[in-house]
């Protein structure tokens, strides 16, 4: 009996090419900036791949392209910024800054104004995260507590004090992940999300 074929999508060279990643640098606010890198860090996504996910849209660049034509930036305080991002995503940028005459480098910065809802959004989770994260630390003080406890009145060897260590060692390694998470998160504390939206 012959071997089964497995019929695999095709992919085209185009395709492929699409996808390789380029080097692009911008002038944008710092706010611009400091908002990419918050929400990269924020979400667990590559920069590149928020970066694609707002240049491959090209729907929305054309509607900005139109919309934002009359609104004055200030550019005074811009700075300039390389990303990496793919292929696909700059030709898609540089077509309509040509098609509507209007700068790449302020496409990209509606673009990611556009995200400031979900910066919004993210920072009251940040503080409702740390919050949180007091109770876990009194909770996981509490399990201690019973840990030592139980090693009191029943020794190391027992049963159940060997089941209940390895539960708040699995805890304390969450607890440890949440706290650096949390840490990491601080930065969105204090982004002006308000001032961003009006540049």
């Amino acid at each position: 009996m012959g071997k089964k074929e497995i019929s695999l999508p095709q992919t085209s060279a185009a395709a492929l090419m699409g996808k390789q990643s380029v080097r692009a640098t911008f002038r944008l606010s710092v706010e611009c900036i400091n908002a990419i890198s918050i929400l990269s860090a924020q979400m667990g996504i590559k920069q590149k791949s928020l970066f694609d996910h707002l240049m491959e849209d090209a729907n929305s660049l054309v509607s900005i392209a139109r919309e934002a034509e009359s609104v004055m930036l200030n550019k005074e305080s811009r700075t300039q910024k390389t990303f990496v991002i793919s292929r696909k995503s700059l030709s898609i940028l540089d077509k309509i800054s040509k098609q509507f005459d209007f700068s790449r480098d302020d496409l990209v910065e509606f673009s990611v104004r556009r995200l400031s809802p979900i910066i919004a959004k993210e920072r009251q989770k940040q503080v409702k995260r740390e919050r949180l994260h007091l109770k876990i630390a009194e909770h996981l003080k509490d399990g201690i507590e019973l840990l030592n406890e139980i090693q009191r009145q029943l020794g190391n060897e027992d049963l159940i004090y060997k089941a209940m260590d390895a539960v708040i060692d699995t805890y304390k390694k969450a607890s440890s992940t949440i706290e650096s998470f949390i840490e990491k998160g601080k930065r969105i504390e204090d982004f002006p999300v308000e001032k961003f939206n009006k540049r």
